[in-house]
């Protein structure tokens, strides 16, 4: 245990300051302050000590240096239990510094702004705050840093439980903390300065990813393998790693893969949607007028499958919807999740009835197209754009004697819309807006046109079929055919388009090219 005695306070974020600065004055701590944060301090009637008076150097190039002097951080980094350091710290009229509060210029706020400058931005790179944190930090076994309002409350705690001391226990998670807290703020700085030679550029030269860890999970995809969640330091839009968990257990890491498929999927609609979520492949997809008739149709796609799923939305969840999942429940088909934009009272009570079943909310949908997909591989990440390219009846180009009907070319945009959100070689089967058969991730192409077809059953007589990339040969389209689908929308572009058109015409489908792919591995 530490004895605080003295303490550096000069923060920007000013949260909570003079509940901590009371605490430490009841203990009998000196306070040595700067500026504004000294001015704070004064007005609670708590007594200070000019940091400018305690160097013998006045703050100065309009507060820029404060902090930067031998005696501030001679204080902090000198190791209490060195004779020598002990020794020069007497002979220059240093004063040792137990505690150092400091947090930084709002660099990001600042950069936020719409329409900020260079100047501006410069100007709130903070030089004395990280060096005093870093400092405090390093010299951790004999000083406590605070970077975090978050911190204050069992920072407090702990001092009127030890009569003003800190164990080195605590003083270390609060160095590791700090130098997190530092290591953020060059990133966010590194980063604006680096675009700024490439405004346009949305893949950086330099790429600095930093995730903070929201969770400990109980394990992995499998109980042998053990793992944690991680988020962004901001939500970027609603989205599944920022939902407000309403209900239910503690989520998996299976439940957050699957919840993050399930409203990534929805979002991308502007009807009522509702897709169900299985291993991370929707087994049923459908908007409607409404999100109960939405909820059936995708349920109906494959009720085997929904066992054990996820369940997505794109609206609020009324009772009346709420009921309708609680019916097929009842009928047997065991729902894991649900993730919505938000609930009614009524219907989260209805939902929450089962104590285990996470029920996430997220907030109003929207897409950022801003917002890029990061994938990691052992030793490298992958970014890329989102999979957010719409086609309208303008971009479709048909290759067949036969002319799909406007319903036909309704019901093939969705069904390719809802295709690309299945892992590759996907083939899936829609009538109207609802699917009735997916053949999802198959190494053949061909495979998933039998799996889709055997799924959907006598419902692919009349169906369509959205496929994510060209069939290479003419088999998928005989299982389609044979199947009795009316009508194909593919990318196109295959050396074998000729015998695969051909097959085509001889069942008397109508075919689409779109000239767009919709690989999802």
């Amino acid at each position: 245990m530490k004895q605080i005695q003295r303490a550096l306070i000069s923060t920007y974020d000013k949260t909570e300051l003079v509940t901590l600065a009371k605490t430490l004055v009841k203990h009998g701590v000196e306070i040595l302050s700067t500026g504004g944060t000294a001015n704070t301090l004064r007005e609670s009637g708590i007594e200070i000590r000019e940091v400018s008076d305690y160097t013998g150097f006045p703050e100065m190039l309009d507060g820029r240096v404060k902090t930067l002097h031998p005696k501030i951080h001679g204080g902090i980094l000198a190791i209490r239990d060195n004779p020598d350091h002990v020794t020069q710290a007497s002979n220059h009229g240093l004063e040792f510094i137990d505690l150092v509060v400091s947090n930084l210029y709002p660099f990001e706020a600042t950069i936020a702004k719409e329409g900020v400058e260079l100047a501006e931005a410069i100007e709130n790179i903070d030089i004395g705050g990280p060096s005093m944190i870093r400092a405090a930090a390093k010299n951790y076994r004999d000083v406590a840093i605070l970077t975090d309002p978050k911190q204050y409350p069992g920072i407090i705690k702990e001092l009127n439980a030890n009569d003003g001391c800190l164990s080195e226990d605590s003083r270390f998670e609060l160095a590791k903390a700090a130098f997190a807290h530092t290591a953020h703020y060059d990133v966010a700085i590194s980063r604006y300065l680096a675009n700024l030679d490439a405004p346009d550029s949305d893949f950086p030269e330099l790429l600095d990813l930093q995730y903070e860890s929201t969770q400990s999970l109980r394990y992995g995809e499998n109980p042998h393998q053990r793992a944690a969640f991680y988020r962004t330091h901001a939500s970027p839009e609603p989205c599944a790693a920022w939902a407000n968990q309403l209900s239910g257990q503690p989520l998996s890491f299976n439940n957050i893969l699957d919840l993050e498929a399930a409203i990534e999927i929805v979002k991308d609609f502007s009807e009522p949607a509702c897709v169900i979520i299985k291993h991370n492949n929707p087994c049923g997809l459908a908007t409607a007028d409404n999100l109960e008739v939405a909820f059936n149709d995708a349920l109906d796609c494959d009720r085997t499958s929904a066992f054990g799923s996820v369940i997505g939305l794109n609206q609020e969840v009324s009772l009346k919807v709420a009921n309708t999942i609680r019916e097929a429940a009842n009928a047997g088909v065991k729902v894991d999740a649900i993730i919505a934009p938000s609930y009614t009272p009524k219907a989260l009570r209805a939902l929450s009835r089962v104590k285990r079943r996470p029920i996430l909310e997220t907030g109003e949908l929207r897409l950022d197209a801003s917002v890029k997909q990061i994938r990691n591989v052992i030793g490298g990440v992958l970014v890329q754009d989102r999979d957010l390219h719409e086609i309208t009846p303008d971009d479709l180009k048909v290759v067949t004697k036969r002319q799909p009907t406007e319903e036909d070319i309704q019901s093939l945009l969705f069904a390719w819309k809802a295709c690309k959100h299945v892992k590759s070689n996907c083939i899936l089967l829609a009538q109207g807006s609802k699917t009735v058969g997916i053949g999802a991730g198959q190494m053949s192409r061909v495979d998933s046109c039998i799996i889709a077809a055997r799924k959907a059953g006598d419902r692919a007589k009349t169906a369509v079929l959205a496929s994510d990339a060209y069939f290479p040969f003419p088999d998928g389209v005989e299982i389609a055919g044979e199947a009795g689908v009316r009508a194909i929308i593919q990318p196109g572009g295959s050396v074998g388009d000729g015998p695969v058109i051909e097959t085509a015409d001889r069942y008397g489908m109508a075919m689409i090219f779109t000239g767009i792919r919709h690989f999802r591995h």
